[in-house]
């Protein structure tokens, strides 16, 4: 038997429970009862993508040093789904601690003899309690926080004000929750040794003022603040929760105040075709306008987004993205459609990309698309992902300039028109490929043109000739060029000690690529980073790639497609980038990470060493 692992705000505690349950709220009020001690938490749930019945997770990271991404192992497993036993009691690291329901006798041949058992007799304490079904159910999830929070010290005071908060004005609720807390709490001080699991939860000071929110509710957020007029959306995994945290929030901030009237648009369309037309319809019209999907919608969506770039008008699309291809793996994170999101739609077509990091940079993006949108007269893709979009974050608190006016790019006023200023709908007038526009209605008898799909010339009239065609795409081009120096910039940090490898990240993986960088170093292992933060990338990627001899290029998805973004955009060398790619739809860990670059040093000091004796 090894030692049990101890430690004191630093492991990873994992639920395994049945799906409908109702364990999702106990498991959450776990993690916040130790983030109100003071200590990082970061929890994910991995849940199925039917309503009942199926097995769900919910993990949860407590990190005093701060690291936010999965780590990977399991320290604690709270073991309530017989399903996946097995599975479950495989993941836990030697040494760990395995909790589970000992109401009815399991054969020794269930356990290992490396992991302390901790046996509470849940459904029997809840029998004799409880005569509801339902109650024996849910409150069996709030006896077990009960007993975890002796084994572990966590404040029961503060599992109490939790309480309070989330079934205030039910004092009933209240009173139901304390009394299964307290059962929990007795039967383990009446029948447990308190040492017999040795990691603790220890009151510090280390979350300061971050907040703990979703991406989807932060990009929600991003996008009234932003000035977003209307939604159009489809309900579709991971994504729905954003359109209705949309809606939520329009309800208290965009509702006038003295006649109550509502100044915004909210449409669940009949597709996500439907849904992407009516922004598009909106965006041409004058209104900010986006929708929320997952891959398979942006799939659907890409008839009317090469409308959109072709006819130039704004549009944001916020994919919160999932296990493809097709249906995959609906709640299951990936960061696979860059690819289809970059080049959506037939022929020549690029569009905008960016890459939010937390929810903070869900928010902060969700207003700039709609600025770049309006600004570059195209669509914008906010490409978050299930683990950001659906699950609760640390991050730095949300701020927003009160004096920031949006961007609404190139409008031609009437003042204009009547001035004789000239008016061609896709004329190129100071070099940077953005024409100027008119919003519907702005003058009586000028600005007007017609809108189309199809080939044009400067001042929208229908042309099939080459020379027209030739010149409108070029111009699109110089407009992508235009939007390197717009969009948010990479972010770098270089090594401590001089390296000639680099890495290269985005989006979600970047709380894990924190820690693979620090376990890389503690190995003599060194590495400078690159943050990317929006496609098309602007030209201080292509400088830090070429000061490396190899970039490793991380990402969440099979086919590496950044990388082959990289070096296709920017005509770099493939073998000078170096892929890491996780794809089984679970976060990428920090240990994944540190690994697979570790093994790629080595391979390549042996080869480097090759060559020299050769």
């Amino acid at each position: 038997m090894p030692e049990p692992i101890a430690a004191i705000n630093e492991f990873v505690v994992k639920f395994a429970n049945v799906n409908g349950s109702g364990s999702a709220s106990a498991n959450e009020l776990f993690a916040r009862s130790i983030l109100r001690m003071g200590v990082p938490v970061s929890p994910r749930n991995i849940f199925p993508s039917n309503i009942q019945g199926l097995p769900t997770w919910y993990e949860v990271r407590v990190s005093e040093k701060g690291y936010l991404g999965r780590r990977g192992g399991v320290d604690l497993l709270v073991a309530m789904n017989p399903q996946t036993w097995k599975q479950d009691v495989e993941e836990l690291s030697p040494g760990g601690y395995l909790f589970y329901d000992s109401t009815r006798p399991m054969p020794s041949s269930a356990f290992r003899d490396d992991v302390t058992i901790i046996g509470v007799p849940l459904t029997a304490i809840c029998n004799a309690t409880y005569t509801d079904a339902r109650q024996r159910q849910l409150f069996k999830n709030i006896i077990y926080i009960g007993v975890l929070s002796v084994l572990l010290d966590i404040d029961p005071e503060v599992i109490e004000k939790l309480f309070g908060e989330q079934y205030k004005g039910k004092e009933a609720l209240i009173g139901a929750n304390k009394k299964a807390l307290k059962l929990g709490r007795d039967y383990a001080h009446e029948n447990l040794d308190p040492d017999m699991v040795k990691l603790r939860v220890k009151p510090v000071d280390k979350v300061g003022d971050r907040i703990f929110m979703e991406g989807n509710a932060a990009a929600a957020l991003g996008c009234v603040y932003g000035g977003a007029t209307v939604c159009a959306w489809y309900p579709i995994t991971p994504s729905s929760s954003l359109a209705e945290a949309f809606q939520s929030f329009c309800k208290r901030y965009r509702h006038d105040k003295e006649t109550g009237e509502a100044n915004y648009a909210i449409v669940q369309a009949e597709d996500e075709l439907a849904a992407i037309g009516m922004v598009i319809g909106a965006g041409w019209n004058g209104a900010r306008a986006f929708t929320s999907t997952s891959g398979p919608g942006v799939s659907l969506m890409t008839e009317f987004i090469g409308l959109a770039y072709f006819a130039e008008v704004p549009a944001v699309i916020i994919n919160v993205q999932r296990g493809g291809p097709s249906t995959g793996m609906p709640t299951r994170t990936q960061q696979a459609d860059i690819l289809a999101a970059a080049y959506a739609s037939n022929g020549d077509t690029k569009h905008v990309l960016l890459f939010p990091e937390d929810p903070r940079e869900c928010f902060e993006f969700g207003a700039d698309a709609l600025d770049l949108a309006d600004r570059l007269q195209t669509p914008i893709f906010v490409m978050t992902d299930l683990d950001i979009g659906m699950n609760q974050r640390l991050c730095n608190p949300l701020s927003w300039d009160d004096n920031r006016t949006y961007d609404r790019g190139k409008v031609m006023t009437a003042e204009e028109l009547d001035a004789g200023k000239t008016f061609g709908r896709y004329l190129d007038v100071d070099g940077d490929g953005v024409p100027f526009r008119t919003i519907p209605s702005t003058h009586p008898t000028k600005g007007a043109y017609f809108t189309r799909g199809t080939t044009k010339d400067q001042f929208a009239r229908y042309s099939e000739e080459g020379k027209d065609y030739i010149e409108n795409m070029e111009r699109l081009a110089k407009k992508f060029e235009t939007a390197k120096s717009l969009v948010p910039q990479p972010i770098v940090r270089q090594s401590q000690e001089q390296t000639r490898y680099g890495v290269i990240y985005f989006g979600s993986t970047s709380p894990a690529m924190d820690e693979a960088i620090d376990l890389l170093q503690e190995k003599g292992g060194h590495v400078n980073s690159m943050r990317l933060r929006a496609f098309p990338f602007p030209n201080s990627v292509k400088e830090f790639i070429m000061a490396h001899d190899k970039v490793f290029i991380v990402e969440q998805n099979r086919d590496g497609q950044v990388r082959g973004m990289l070096s296709n955009e920017l005509e770099i060398d493939p073998a000078r980038l170096i892929p890491i790619c996780h794809y089984d739809g679970t976060p990428i860990t920090g240990r994944f990470i540190a690994r697979a670059i570790g093994e790629q040093m080595e391979e390549l000091k042996v080869v480097s060493l090759e060559r020299a004796v050769s």
